[in-house]
């Protein structure tokens, strides 16, 4: 099973360029793919990032729903509406839409969490404050 691991610490140019960390880009490689797709988090401020076969997989899930149902709708906008298919250039970049940039409230740094078969991408400032409510209070 291929993992995103760690945390890394990377810069968003004035541009909204960021490197992708070399091992992330690495375990998209033994996925087989190079693309993924970014989207903004249902519950936090934050970009979730999926491998595009991940992403294929919960787009997949939809076919199970009655096609005129309201709730088909609404989950395949959330899926969709705001996701954006993107690929690293030869240097590992990637080019974040402004949109994304203004719903994590980036600046010129960007924390990168993996989480297993998916990664995310924070604003340091909130990637502090998400990493002490999972630690809990100190003992």
């Amino acid at each position: 099973m291929t993992l995103f691991l760690g945390t890394h610490h990377g810069r968003l140019d004035k541009k909204g360029r960021l490197s992708v960390p070399a091992s992330f880009r690495a375990a998209l490689t033994r996925l087989g793919t190079e693309e993924v797709v970014l989207r903004p988090s249902r519950r936090l401020f934050c970009i979730e990032a999926l491998p595009q076969p991940a992403f294929e997989a919960q787009a997949r899930a939809l076919d199970a729903l009655d096609p005129f149902s309201a709730e088909r709708e609404d989950l395949a906008a959330r899926l969709y509406a705001e996701a954006t298919q993107l690929r690293p250039d030869a240097e590992g970049r990637v080019v974040l839409p402004e949109t994304l940039i203004g719903f994590a409230r980036m600046t010129d740094s960007v924390v990168f969490v993996g989480l297993g078969a998916v990664f995310q991408i924070w604003s340091p400032e909130h990637w502090a404050e998400r990493a002490a409510s999972l630690r809990g209070p100190a003992p």
